[in-house]
């Protein structure tokens, strides 16, 4: 598989570009022995839903919690909306989802919330229109101990809400859900990033940050291996070719002219090179003896790109 280069938060900015979270040097040791978070360069800009993608374990949450000052790093540097994370400056405009939302059971979603406005110091209002906006505006008044998992993750994306945040930390949001529950959340989080709202979400779903993410940041054992959209992340085009015998055909293609790389790939030969020279090589394979039963342009699925990344560890 063709190796994807990683691009540090730090590298190919635009000068003056307004990034709402940005890392230098971050990391969380714990015990001297355990890097959750190792030297972490992260770079959110102004507007953009940014998934922040990497296996179980891979130090996500624990970068989260130190974006919102819940935990402190053991070096580096963090600054959130311009501030020092934790500071009340930077989590006045700051809404966040980490881990399973908690709630009193037994009050309704509404009065959840209008506790919460109590003690962030929120007018009620703002319960009402947070509620609206993730579609739970019917079912306000049912108690928390009634909902659905979807929906007290939805109540949760409410909390989240109730600021009016410009920037909003979402920590696997459709843990557990079905698969009607994630597509609903997906929806809503797409929703939610439209307009000057910036969205960090924290995922180890492939196809969660394929389908709402502008830019994705892949973390792996805490430290960023890989930063871009998914098509550039995705790398360069190439076409997929089914031949027999496989093994002729590797040695035929990896010589021909233009085709950069040559790989095998789940018993299909992917080539790196320019899809419209197709015919070409086609002609070039059938001429050698080769039996081409398929032929086509192609480009790395988002997964192979996470497992070569993150030398395939469990999803």
């Amino acid at each position: 598989m063709t190796a994807v280069t990683s691009k540090n938060g730090g590298a190919g900015r635009p000068p003056g570009e307004d990034l709402l979270v940005e890392t230098r040097g971050l990391t969380k040791r714990y015990g001297g022995r355990i890097t959750a978070v190792d030297s972490l360069d992260l770079a959110v800009r102004r507007g953009e839903v940014y998934g922040f993608l990497g296996p179980n374990g891979a130090g996500k949450t624990t970068t989260l919690r130190m974006l919102l000052g819940l935990i402190r790093p053991s070096s580096g540097k963090a600054r959130v909306l311009g501030e020092k994370p934790g500071s009340p400056e930077g989590l006045s405009r700051v809404g966040a989802l980490v881990e399973s939302p908690a709630f009193y059971p037994y009050l309704s979603g509404k009065d959840n919330l209008r506790v919460m406005a109590r003690y962030a110091g929120v007018p009620w209002w703002r319960v009402d229109e947070a509620l609206m906006e993730v579609e739970l505006g019917g079912r306000a008044k049912d108690k928390f101990r009634k909902y659905s998992l979807g929906m007290k993750q939805r109540l949760g994306v409410a909390a989240a809400l109730l600021k009016d945040p410009e920037l909003l930390i979402l920590d696997e949001p459709t843990n557990g859900l079905d698969p009607k529950g994630m597509a609903d959340m997906r929806a809503l989080i797409r929703q939610l990033g439209h307009g000057n709202r910036t969205v960090l979400l924290s995922s180890h779903l492939l196809g969660e940050v394929e389908q709402i993410c502008d830019r994705v940041g892949v973390v792996r054992k805490g430290k960023l291996v890989a930063e871009g959209t998914v098509s550039e992340l995705r790398g360069r085009e190439g076409l997929l070719v089914r031949a027999s015998p496989l093994e002729e055909a590797l040695y035929i293609a990896a010589r021909l002219a233009g085709v950069e790389e040559a790989t095998v790939v789940d018993g299909a030969l992917r080539l790196i090179v320019d899809p419209e020279r197709a015919a070409e090589i086609n002609g070039k394979l059938v001429s050698a003896g080769i039996s081409v039963s398929e032929l086509r342009p192609a480009e790395q699925s988002l997964e192979e790109v996470f497992l070569e990344l993150t030398g395939r560890e469990t999803i």
